[in-house]
């Protein structure tokens, strides 16, 4: 069963939410994120969550050196993820994977007697994010491509352009913006994009940026 089969409307996602404040770290709708869970509290989350409908929240601290071991303040936006993969592991540690469901919008916080976070999530916002593949016609996979091979080249990596190619231009857009190396509050405006074609040209601009940041650097030192 696909996730949209399991979350076809808004009314089928929960009113309360576990959330997993990391800065840095971002689910998309329908894309992979790879977590390494070891703290006490978000191991008991992830068993809380795996008894209940399997979905976490993921959302950055406000401030990206925040103490993660207190309160810190959240960022308004997160997206639901659900578990799609679990591993336990000899030192205690577990893996899972988090495939993204829906943005939402955090209404109010309760108090709760659990060791971790839980918020009262507003999903609606975000509705169109259960529609597998909105708006990706109107994204420019030409572009989005020119600058990914551009960053390849220019940072010495590699990248299996055969899998590039079958990707849709939804799943090219979420998963490379999910790996794109940039900073907390840039991981957070391709986040908050409105829509695929958006969250696209936000990307691209990024890693234009980037890339001119790089060369600029590479003409100073050569001078």
């Amino acid at each position: 069963m696909s996730l949209s089969d399991h979350y076809r409307t808004i009314e089928d996602l929960p009113r309360r939410l576990a959330v997993f404040p990391l800065p840095g770290a971002l689910v998309l709708p329908r894309a992979d994120l790879p977590l390494n869970i070891f703290e006490p509290r978000y191991l008991a989350m992830v068993d809380d969550a795996l008894s209940g409908d399997r979905l976490i929240g993921m959302i950055q601290p406000v401030d990206e050196d925040a103490d993660l071991a207190g309160k810190p303040e959240l960022t308004r936006i997160g997206c639901a993820g659900r578990i799609t993969a679990y591993a336990e592991m000899p030192d205690d540690r577990i893996l899972i994977t988090l495939t993204g469901v829906c943005r939402f919008a955090i209404a109010r916080e309760y108090r709760t007697s659990r060791p971790y976070r839980v918020v009262e999530p507003d999903f609606a916002p975000f509705a169109g994010d259960l529609d597998p593949g909105l708006g990706q016609a109107k994204v420019d996979r030409d572009g989005l491509l020119k600058v990914f091979r551009q960053f390849l080249t220019a940072n010495d990596l590699s990248a299996d352009w055969d899998q590039v190619a079958a990707a849709s231009n939804e799943s090219l857009v979420n998963t490379l913006s999910l790996l794109a190396p940039y900073p907390p509050r840039d991981k957070q405006a391709l986040l908050e994009a409105l829509d695929l074609q958006t969250r696209a040209e936000v990307l691209i601009a990024l890693t234009e940026m980037a890339l001119a940041r790089s060369d600029s650097g590479a003409r100073t030192r050569l001078q």
